[in-house]
């Protein structure tokens, strides 16, 4: 593989591949850190199993001792008949709905997990430094390795690592990682799932190496206007003797892999120590990163020790600036920039939180075709995987920290998001929490000063700030103490905070929380269902009209984050059983766009929209009665018909938008957007006649063959004329063949009960939505044909693509 390909492949899929230099370069060759994934071939048990009754003398000394874990810990338990799975994996969104179970959750049961593998290491091994990665397990976990508990982790979303260097067997006697989950603990107040729900890795490094998460390098410009890249290495060695010999050589490659700069600096790390490097990499006119252009550069440090390669990893970055004030708000390459932002949970329509990455570019991609240029991680850092689409598509960040507290154990979590997160340029903010109790106490402060300077001790390029929800005019608050006031939910306050810190830069942290269900345009409290028209603002927030117009009005608030871009599930307030999903979401679970989605799209982007509400199939009882028409539009004024007859044309309010009381008669509503006197949108909606056919539309063509890939595809119906039924609610089957698989099925309903696996879903409001992903290592053509009773079948064909497999850690499931 030649540089440019190792580059490309670290910037857009996040993994790390073993480098290998040949001997032209007149250098001593050698195999250098492996990143293997460990996502294949675990065995699961959904439940506990009861550890042995210690009794006696004997079994309670031996309990005490390393290496002799009893149970489901214990390397020789018989796990044969445990079903076999694939990581990520979320048990909690393969149960059915559950009256019983904590609607937070969206009464799906958790409960407790184990999770098992073997897998063998090469004698050739012995004497490097290994390392399990996990990325991510809701909520609660304990982890054994050969036997011997290594880690306890306590928050389901912050990645750990276990040197389990001391504990590895070599050859052919078996290691085995046994994992138990606990999901009845929650973190938090909505879906968390249940599971290892992020990828999981055994990393093989020389015993002297560069730590994980160890390199920095986030471009600056220096005191005199000049772009360098200012790099970090910290080096570790666990061997038995000091390397003192080092050579760090940093090198930056751009998009293309031209060779930019590079540097170089001797050192030197004792036994079981850690030093760190440091480097400077001067730039001249780089490609500048930014929402329409993402360019990103790769800094490959490597570790030389008297010309032998000890390590090599790749880090992308990317050159941009930021800046907030206190009147004009956020700049971003010294440009304004009012940040139009969305807050989000991390699950999706059927695979619930164990989201592959794939479709996590999806949403982002519909975020940014809606005109969204921020994202708030509510509340909790994502997968890595997902701050590297931001990175490549072009979407600012608020990362956001879980636990406010200030002991050592969470201290070290916050540390571990910042170093993790660090390189990345789509991060613009550290929020270090959400609405917390003490937000408006001198507690509170005091843990916000000691967060915020951890931060600063390790990434002093960005801003630090917090989602506060109230107390911002206590005497002693939060709002001392951050670089950035967020505020949650407080429009009514927006003038007099900025008028009490008037030094301080304010941004909208979370607003609006309007509930909306997709193609529904009557609120039925009785069916838990909100109607689309923006109307249904919850008492702590507002519409989305109310809650724009107050951040876009001032300049001196930076931008706003609304709740939520997606629909999620539990938090199904202000209802309960059997509502199962939040409405919030200005898309569905699945996706698919709500009537609010165009509303801010001809708020945020600059080319024309114009989009009608409500469908025109409504029953006969209806003819004559007055609908609510409502246009989402840019353009200045709006002309509407029916049936070819004008109705009136009307100016449209950039936030409040334009409606009519539309006397109803099946035919076709037609709107016309007009600025400057000239045509520049039109939308029609027509009454449909019955449905007769199925469709099917991909999100892509094709998907990659390495077990990874998944892509969404559109169910719809149509009638005679080929026109797409909004008010369909049939019930669809799916058969699949081919190198691929259905992972999940999911149609937007917020009180759903329907099961998210299997081949089997029904269409809501017109929609639905089957999940594809491939099989490892395999190509071919994926076949999935969707039926319904009485309506014409529909297939569509997907490519699977042979391409280079994911580095990975055999199998062992006998």
């Amino acid at each position: 593989m030649n540089i440019r390909n190792l580059i490309l492949l670290s910037v857009f899929f996040g993994f790390q591949f073993l480098n290998v230099y040949s001997q032209s370069t007149g250098t001593k060759t050698s195999k250098v850190r492996e990143r293997l994934s460990l996502d294949r071939g675990w065995r699961f048990f959904p439940g506990d199993i009861s550890f042995p009754v210690i009794k006696g003398q004997d079994m309670s000394y031996s309990n005490a001792k390393a290496g002799i874990a009893w149970g489901a810990a214990s390397p020789e338990f018989d796990d044969t008949k445990w079903r076999i799975i694939n990581l990520p994996h979320d048990w909690a969104v393969e149960q059915p709905c559950d009256s019983t179970a904590n609607p937070t959750q969206g009464y799906r049961v958790r409960g407790y997990g184990w999770y098992r593998r073997n897998f063998r290491l090469s004698p050739k091994d012995n004497g490097k430094h290994l390392e399990l990665q996990f990325d991510g397990i809701a909520t609660h976990c304990t982890v054994w390795f050969n036997g011997t508990i290594l880690h306890r982790n306590f928050c389901g979303y912050n990645s750990f690592y276990i040197d389990v260097t001391p504990f590895a067997y070599y050859g052919d006697k078996m290691n085995n990682i046994a994992i138990r989950v606990d999901a009845v603990q929650q973190e938090g107040w909505w879906y968390e799932g249940a599971g290892i729900y992020r990828h999981t890795w055994l990393v093989k490094r020389s015993p002297t190496h560069i730590a994980t998460d160890g390199v920095y390098a986030q471009p600056v410009k220096d005191s005199t206007g000049n772009w360098v890249v200012p790099v970090e290495a910290t080096l570790e060695n666990s061997g038995k003797t000091r390397s003192s010999d080092l050579e760090v050589e940093v090198t930056l490659f751009d998009g293309t892999g031209n060779k930019i700069a590079s540097n170089k600096t001797k050192s030197s790390v004792g036994v079981l120590n850690q030093f760190k490097a440091k480097l400077i990499l001067p730039v001249s006119n780089p490609k500048i990163w930014s929402l329409e252009q993402p360019n990103l550069y790769s800094v490959k440090t490597v570790l030389w020790e008297q010309g032998i390669k000890l390590d090599s990893l790749i880090t992308s970055c990317g050159f941009r600036t930021i800046r907030f004030t206190p009147d004009s708000g956020f700049y971003l390459n010294d440009k304004p920039l009012k940040i139009k932002g969305v807050c989000n949970h991390q699950d999706h329509a059927g695979v619930g939180v164990a989201v592959p990455d794939a479709i996590s570019d999806f949403r982002l991609k519909k975020l940014k075709e809606m005109g969204a240029n921020a994202y708030r991680c509510a509340h909790n850092p994502p997968s890595a995987e997902f701050l590297n689409a931001c990175d490549r598509i072009g979407m600012l960040v608020m990362d956001e920290n879980r636990n406010f507290n200030v002991s050592p154990e969470y201290i070290g979590l916050l540390e571990w998001m910042i170093r993790r997160d660090r390189n990345h340029p789509s991060i613009f903010l550290w929020s270090v929490f959400n609405e917390e109790p003490m937000q408006g106490t001198e507690n509170g402060y005091e843990m916000v000063r000691r967060m915020s300077h951890v931060v600063k001790t390790l990434d002093t390029t960005r801003y630090v700030t917090a989602a506060t929800s109230d107390g911002l005019l206590n005497p002693k608050n939060v709002a001392q103490a951050v670089d950035v006031i967020g505020m949650n939910y407080q429009s009514a306050n927006y003038d007099i905070v900025h008028k009490t810190y008037p030094t301080v830069p304010i941004t909208s942290s979370e607003d609006v929380s309007c509930l909306t269900v997709r193609g529904q345009y009557v609120t039925d409290k009785k069916k838990f269902t909100h109607d689309s028209y923006d109307t249904q603002g919850e008492p702590w927030g507002t519409t989305h009209r109310v809650g724009w117009k107050a951040v876009a009005e001032r300049p001196f608030i930076a931008g706003c984050f609304i709740w939520t871009g997606f629909d999620y599930r539990g938090e199904p307030q202000p209802y309960e059983w059997p509502a199962c999903g939040a409405s919030f979401g200005i898309m569905d679970q699945c996706g698919f766009p709500k009537s609010i989605f165009y509303l801010h799209q001809a708020q945020w982007v600059n080319k024309p929209v114009l989009q009608l509400i409500p469908h025109w199939n409504w029953p006969s009882d209806s003819i004559g009665k007055p609908i609510k028409v409502m246009a989402m539009t840019n353009a200045e004024k709006v002309k509407l018909f029916l049936n070819g007859k004008l109705i009136s044309m009307k100016p449209v309010d950039k936030y409040d938008m334009v409606e009519w009381a539309v006397p109803y008669k099946p035919g076709k509503l037609e709107a016309i957007g007009y600025t400057d006197g000239q045509k520049v949108s039109e939308c029609i909606v027509e009454t449909t006649g019955n449905p007769v056919s199925l469709q099917m539309i991909p999100d892509r063509q094709t998907l990659a063959g390495d077990g990874y890939d998944a892509l969404p595809v559109t169910v719809l119906v149509l009638d005679a004329k080929g026109r797409p039924v909004p008010t369909a609610n049939l019930p669809i089957e799916f058969v699949i063949s081919g190198p691929g698989s259905i992972i999940g099925l999911g149609n937007g309903n917020p009180n759903s009960h329907e099961p998210e696996k299997g081949d089997k879903r029904s269409l809501f409001n017109g929609l639905a939505q089957v999940i594809l992903q491939s099989q490892t290592g395999k190509s071919g053509m994926v076949t999935l044909t969707a039926k319904a009773p009485g309506i014409k079948p529909f297939t569509i064909q997907i490519s699977v693509m042979d391409v280079e497999q994911v580095p990975s850690v055999a199998t062992f499931t006998n």
